[in-house]
């Protein structure tokens, strides 16, 4: 019988805390962060190499980012519910499998065909290790101390976006996917020493046990609120992303930014913050006990960063970038916001809730734009997106009040269907 009460600090903790499995699923998400970010770096070189210009690089940019986007929505319905039926580990270690090939194989693309259905392969896995590898984590961690393992995971698998801007710099972009795609691999060697989680295979005596009914998310109300609520607190993490960051030129222009602003650099200043958002969420969950005072602190600071966003007035691109990585920081409760999801369910439905969740928030970037692009019709640049934002942040907070407190929530339990 493990210790639920083991102290973080102690020997013990620090051993599972630094565990194998935890370490495995930070890299798995390490590399699964390294490929998310290195198309939207390589997009252009890349399309300009298969014979396009223009508004083709953008036509056609936008076409494989949504092929990569169908593929992550379809993937986490589906390794959500095969994760619940087939265990944690083998759903982790195939979508690394998955994304991996579909890496090397984009190093070799020659068609435009052939890279977008790569991309939408690639989606597949990207969408499998996250929830997985979070999944894993929770169950295998004693309740005091899981924060820290999941906040490790974290930590370090958006760290991948560093990777990816550095050696997009220094390769072409048809030996940066092959990189990605052996660093996934390699990964895979280590699959022969992380054990399962004890919850599942206590689930897989008791073949009575309903396990992974996506559908049964839907069927009673209960159920679906909390997975609606857990999805709509991450949706402010993306506004910022969808639109802050990724219009973040045309922004600065409007703002009256004394110089040029990269988006390439915003993204990377953004996920900077995010890297350091991400631990310190984490142990200020363990700090409070509390999930929810966490994300809750983080969410002011997401509005805050967003107000000075939007006060910028003939700053420096240094001071943008600088508002760019605090907004990175903020949105760092991506950590304690899939851990929430993967904590709220029980055994039998917790890896399906723990990779859809994420995706679907991922997902919310169409909507979100779209509205965006909509409102500009009436509005200003800058006034389009205050009113996007908002919506995003009321929706939030609202949401983060309906869900339940789960820090001390011991996770061995199923859930009951009809």
């Amino acid at each position: 019988m493990r210790n639920k009460n083991i102290l973080p600090q102690s020997p013990a903790g620090l051993r599972q805390v630094f565990s194998l499995p935890v370490i495995v699923a930070a890299l798995g998400y390490f590399v699964d962060i390294y490929d998310l970010v290195l198309f939207s770096i390589v997009r252009v070189p890349s399309l300009k190499a298969l014979g396009f210009s223009g508004q083709g690089l953008i036509d056609n940019g936008v076409f494989l980012l949504n092929m990569q986007m169908a593929g992550m929505l379809a993937g986490g319905i589906l390794w959500g519910i095969l994760g619940d039926r087939q265990g944690r580990l083998k759903i982790m270690f195939a979508s690394i499998f998955l994304y991996s090939v579909a890496n090397l194989a984009n190093g070799l693309a020659t068609s435009m065909p052939a890279y977008a259905a790569l991309r939408f392969i690639a989606g597949i896995g990207l969408a499998g290790e996250l929830g997985a590898g979070i999944t894993l984590v929770s169950e295998i961690l004693p309740k005091s101390i899981r924060g820290y393992g999941t906040m490790l995971v974290a930590s370090v698998g958006v760290s991948g976006a560093i990777l990816a801007n550095l050696v997009a710099n220094a390769f072409d972009w048809r030996t940066a996917f092959v990189i990605g795609g052996v660093l996934g691999l390699l990964l895979l060697a280590t699959r022969i020493k992380v054990a399962e989680s004890g919850m599942f295979r206590a689930m897989g005596k008791k073949g009575a046990i309903r396990r992974g009914n996506f559908l049964a998310l839907f069927t009673d109300w209960q159920r679906f609120r909390r997975y609606l609520n857990s999805i709509v607190i991450g949706i402010p993490i993306w506004f910022v992303v969808g639109v802050l960051i990724t219009f973040s030129p045309e922004f600065a222009i409007s703002l009256g930014i004394t110089g040029p602003v990269s988006a390439g650099n915003a993204v990377m200043f953004c996920y900077l913050g995010l890297i350091f958002g991400d631990f310190s969420s984490g142990f200020l969950s363990q700090l409070l006990k509390s999930r929810k005072k966490a994300i809750l602190i983080f969410m002011l600071m997401t509005l805050a960063g967003i107000t000075l966003y939007f006060l910028q007035d003939g700053q420096s691109p240094l001071f943008f970038y600088g508002v760019c990585a605090l907004l990175g920081f903020a949105g760092g409760y991506w950590a304690i916001f899939v851990t929430v999801a993967a904590e709220q369910f029980g055994t039998n439905l917790r890896a399906t809730v723990a990779t859809t969740v994420p995706n679907f928030v991922r997902g919310m970037v169409v909507p979100i734009t779209t509205a965006f692009q909509f409102a500009r019709n009436y509005l200003s640049l800058e006034a389009s997106a205050l009113a996007v934002g908002a919506v995003c942040l009321a929706a939030a907070f609202l949401a983060l009040g309906g869900l339940e407190e789960t820090f001390h929530k011991d996770l061995d339990y199923f859930e009951e269907f009809l």
